[in-house]
């Protein structure tokens, strides 16, 4: 059959009677102009997808829910602590976190860092996840969290972690990844410093609470890059030990 329109339904809003929020309703009636009877899938950004029909779009979209499922929670889950920057690339990496399957990302402040942290998550950042979730069908977000406290909030947040990385540029590390460290179950997290880089005191505190400094090649890498490599390597070891999340995406047969 072919591509369904995707839409974000917030966890909050599933149930009777089914509302497409603000700009997501705004996007169904007024740019594709959907009407009622028109089917769509939604997501809940939490595993949650569904089959709907249009009932209505004038004073507000509503929807019936014709089928629903809800994907099982992956074994295996991928978290990013990525130093906070002023990088104009954030957004396309977000995007490419969801396509990627990343269960969340952490943004801390290093010494390096450029610019203030905001204290919470910015809203377009929840709009350039949901682009990217409705392209590939992914039916979760990653969380978000902004970590304060440095280094040290930072290990503090990640203690309950089953495995913690560090990615490191030390001259004398030759220790990499292979596939059998990254396919473990339960949540790891790849902790990257900013454009300019983890300071000495940094990296010796995250060896310090039990983060194994690894390299992801001979040449330091952009952070974007970095971030993405990770996010890659850890989505084939997964998918090479058939452990990565079978979503329905466009098809309703596959829901439940």
């Amino acid at each position: 059959m072919p591509r369904l329109d995707s839409f974000f339904l917030p966890p909050e809003c599933w149930e009777p009677p089914f509302r497409l929020p603000g700009d997501e309703a705004k996007h169904l009636s007024k740019v594709l102009r959907l009407g009622p009877g028109a089917q769509v899938r939604c997501f809940d950004g939490q595993g949650r997808e569904g089959l709907f029909e249009v009932e209505a779009v004038k004073g507000g979209v509503t929807l019936r829910l014709l089928t629903e499922r809800k994907a099982p929670a992956p074994a295996s889950r991928c978290w990013l602590a990525l130093g906070w920057n002023k990088s104009t690339r954030r957004g396309w990496l977000l995007e490419k976190a969801v396509e990627l399957g990343a269960a969340g990302i952490l943004f801390w402040e290093a010494a390096r860092s450029q610019g203030g942290m905001p204290a919470q998550p910015k809203e377009t950042w929840q709009a350039q996840l949901v682009a990217g979730a409705k392209q590939c069908g992914n039916p979760r977000l990653p969380k978000i969290e902004m970590i304060p406290g440095g280094a040290a909030g930072l290990a503090a947040r990640a203690a309950g972690f089953t495995k913690r990385w560090l990615l490191w540029e030390s001259p004398v590390l030759r220790r990499g990844l292979a596939r059998e460290d990254l396919a473990v179950q339960g949540d790891s997290i790849f902790v990257l410093g900013p454009e300019g880089g983890l300071t000495q005191g940094e990296a010796d505190l995250f060896a310090g609470a039990g983060f194994e400094a690894v390299t992801l090649g001979p040449r330091p890498l952009r952070w974007e890059t970095a971030a993405l490599m990770c996010l890659g390597l850890a989505w084939w070891a997964v998918s090479e030990n058939g452990d990565a999340e079978t979503v329905g995406g466009d098809n309703p047969a596959a829901w439940r």
